[in-house]
């Protein structure tokens, strides 16, 4: 085997892991050893010498047929397909940017903010291209903030640097999102902080959830929250800092102690955007479109063809 042919064959493994195998350039990179920048440069490289022959279709000419399908198997009314970008962070920037256009055909008011990638992806395109004629007139973060640095996953950080690109009032949420334990739990949410964001959360109507993968290893919280409860569900997917399966069966403890809106308080309002990253996978949009819960939709256009076929 000559040394070209190595090198193709390496291009080959890392195309099929990206393109066939959705897994992100970061993973493949640290399965081989080497910086996520070269893995985008092989991908490229790989297009170039036509081992990978990529067919673009403007989401608009297919839309047609896949919202219907959308409103026939699920509880879907409206959606905004995106193309996959150059890499994963040109995808989320489109995503981010089809989310904040369907707040503005949905003439969105008071807005409700998940967290997680692609919410700070949303934090990051809005930050270029700020929208002061929006129609959010009022915003607040749906689960608490987490006690981990990651810009992501502060909820009000998120709040205000959104609430001030939208020319909106941001709503704030000081309580953790996930506490000592169930015993705090119901002590903060007897509190008045939380009934202000309980009254913020019934006057909404729009909410902006993040569709995400379940972990392959959860993390320690989750297992004190569920014990095997998530495993023995098949969990495959995650919104806010809720749990589903492939069935669209959102799992519910007795012991859960993360404070966010509650189900029935989300199921009530008038438009339920989901929105996913570039990284989630078909399994977890299934199991998000099984339960029923979500009005909206913002996803790869790829990844929905391959749900719905």
């Amino acid at each position: 085997m000559t040394p070209n042919q190595d090198k193709l064959n390496r291009l080959a493994h890392v195309a099929r892991q990206y393109y066939l195998e959705d897994r992100r350039q970061s993973d493949i990179a640290r399965e081989l050893g080497v910086s996520r920048p070269l893995i985008s440069r092989m991908l490229s490289e790989a297009r170039e010498l036509g081992i990978v022959k990529i067919t673009v279709s403007l989401p608009e000419a297919d839309r047609p047929s896949m919202l219907h399908q959308l409103r026939q198997s699920s509880s879907i009314r409206d959606c905004v397909l995106v193309e996959d970008g150059a890499d994963d962070d040109a995808t989320n920037q489109a995503l981010s940017q089809g989310a904040v256009q369907l707040l503005g055909q949905l003439g969105s008011r008071r807005l409700g903010i998940g967290w997680g990638h692609l919410i700070g992806q949303l934090v990051t395109w809005l930050e270029t291209h700020p929208q002061p004629g929006s129609t959010v007139t009022d915003i607040c973060p749906l689960v608490g903030n987490a006690s981990i640095p990651a810009r992501n996953y502060q909820s009000n950080e998120n709040v205000r640097l959104i609430a001030r690109q939208l020319g909106a009032t941001p709503h704030f949420i000081y309580l953790p999102a996930l506490p000592e334990g169930l015993e705090e739990k119901q002590l903060l949410c007897s509190s008045e902080i939380y009934r202000k964001i309980q009254t913020q959360w019934a006057l909404m109507d729009t909410a902006l959830v993040n569709i995400g993968n379940y972990p392959s290893s959860p993390d320690f919280a989750s297992l004190v929250r569920y014990g095997d409860l998530l495993q023995q569900e098949h969990t495959c997917g995650r919104l806010l800092v809720y749990y589903f399966n492939y069935d669209g069966k959102i799992i519910e403890s007795d012991q859960d102690f993360a404070i966010q809106i509650p189900l029935e308080l989300l199921k009530s309002c008038r438009n339920i955007v989901g929105v996913c990253s570039a990284n989630t996978s078909a399994s977890a949009l299934h199991g998000a479109l099984r339960s029923g819960l979500f009005t909206h939709l913002v996803a790869r256009a790829e990844l929905v063809r391959s749900v719905l076929n």
